[in-house]
């Protein structure tokens, strides 16, 4: 049985309920949830073990490979740039890349590349997962290939090369990689321990993964020429290299980022709160509103899931997220269930991650309890409140 530690406010103590019983019942291994309100913790939970012999407790500091939470994270480094009148999301790629015209990619914008609709949404064939550790090389691959669908015109999820992309901006803007460009401008100030290229001090605090038993199905009767074929397999997210050094210290902007729910809530709550957090402003209210700014809404060419798009932030969908809250809400998920939802509404952030890996590509019935325990507490104060 795992234990659960941290602290819940009063308000928030169904959370904890539900947290709890979720990690005593081994439904959980080992996992953590954060939620903020104005920015600062009102639920700082972590429970379980940190490894499938039940040999390392999840503690306080446990850090996990979050995947594409980490893009929420690129998708602000981003909106940084943006907010600094140094990068501009209508502008065309090839503005700041000038390699990214060729093959038929000349009119592809910025924000083309933040939502997914850029059509540009993985590598061409032959290429392996550790092919994409080279940053720089893998995105000279992706400047010369052309788009698999027209652009603009329907999201494709740019699932393993979504921070590549970002990060040929970052460095042809700033001169820093988005890893390090992360650490300087967001993680460092804010404190928050999350890692794009996670230094080998930290390996002995990181969780092993538990992978979901569908990455065991056939390929083999999938078409090698569809959108969903080429962004998901080739290559081919393999468990056992995601546990390797090599992995953990590549910079990979899309689903290489480890943290825990603590330090994803740490720096996803400059959205919640409106862009001021901690004394300090880090993105106006007219970059803030760009996020909302509907890019695509419709079924995912990749993925092949009702989704839509902001720029940099998926949007509430009920179709395929019904645990996100209408409103002016903006949220992403991790591969195996980890979330963030940012509630610029209630001005609150919510943020979990784990090891015990899900079977859904989006969400979990775990995380679904926590989400709705949190807006049972939310409603249940305001309306003590009115």
């Amino acid at each position: 049985m795992g234990t659960v530690a941290g602290f819940c406010v009063d308000e928030f103590e169904s959370v904890r309920a539900a947290f709890t019983e979720q990690v005593e019942s081994g439904a959980e291994l080992g996992a953590s949830l954060c939620v903020t309100v104005d920015g600062a913790p009102v639920v700082d939970l972590w429970g379980g073990w940190a490894d499938p012999g039940r040999t390392r407790r999840w503690g306080a500091d446990t850090l996990v490979n979050t995947f594409s939470i980490t893009k929420t994270m690129t998708a602000l480094c981003a909106l940084l740039l943006v907010d600094r009148g140094e990068l501009d999301v209508d502008r065309k790629v090839a503005h700041y890349w000038p390699e990214f015209a060729a093959a038929g990619k000349a009119d592809i914008e910025v924000r083309h590349l933040l939502s997914h609709t850029s059509g540009v949404s993985g590598w061409e064939a032959p290429i392996e997962l550790t092919d994409i550790y080279d940053v720089a090389a893998s995105q000279q691959r992706l400047a010369a290939q052309p788009p698999w669908w027209e652009p603009g015109t329907a999201s494709g999820y740019h699932a393993l090369n979504y921070g590549h992309l970002v990060d040929a901006l970052i460095r042809r803007i700033d001169g820093r990689t988005l890893g390090r460009f992360f650490a300087e401008e967001l993680a460092g100030p804010l404190g928050a321990d999350f890692h794009i290229g996670t230094a080998p001090e930290h390996f002995d605090r990181i969780a092993t993964l538990i992978p979901p038993d569908w990455m065991q199905f056939d390929q083999s009767q999938l078409p090698r020429d569809s959108v969903l074929y080429k962004t998901l397999f080739q290559p081919l997210l393999d468990f056992d290299a995601v546990a390797t050094p090599a992995w953990r210290q590549a910079e990979i902007g899309g689903v290489g980022g480890h943290g825990n729910a603590r330090s994803i809530a740490r720096v996803q709550s400059i959205v919640s709160t409106g862009g001021v957090l901690g004394g300090r402003k880090f993105l106006s209210p007219s970059t803030i509103d760009l996020i909302f700014r509907q890019q695509s809404d419709g079924v995912d060419q990749a993925i092949l899931l009702p989704l839509r798009f902001g720029i940099g932030y998926g949007l509430p969908q009920p179709q395929t997220a019904p645990f996100v809250p209408e409103g002016r809400v903006c949220w992403w998920g991790g591969l195996g269930g980890a979330m963030v939802v940012n509630d610029l509404d209630h001005r609150i952030t919510v943020a979990y991650a784990m090891n015990r890996m899900a079977t859904g590509l989006i969400g979990s019935e775990r995380c679904d309890a926590y989400l709705r325990a949190v807006y049972a507490a939310v409603n249940d104060s305001r309306g003590r409140d009115s």
